[in-house]
């Protein structure tokens, strides 16, 4: 027998306490989210400056 084969077959536990979660709820938690907002626009800015610097227009 496997580690974990008796587990395969058992339901998935439902809280008495807690009602489970709104699906749309669920879905925020993993949506993805702007760990680096304003990069885009840092990034053009230093490519516009250096195109200038190069005198690119």
């Amino acid at each position: 027998m496997n580690k974990y084969e008796d587990m395969i077959d058992m339901k998935r536990p439902v809280s008495k306490k807690h009602p489970p979660m709104p699906i749309k709820d669920r879905a925020a938690q993993f949506a993805p989210f702007a760990a680096l907002s304003g990069h885009r626009e840092a990034l053009a800015e230093e490519i516009k400056k250096y195109d200038e610097d190069l005198g690119y227009q």
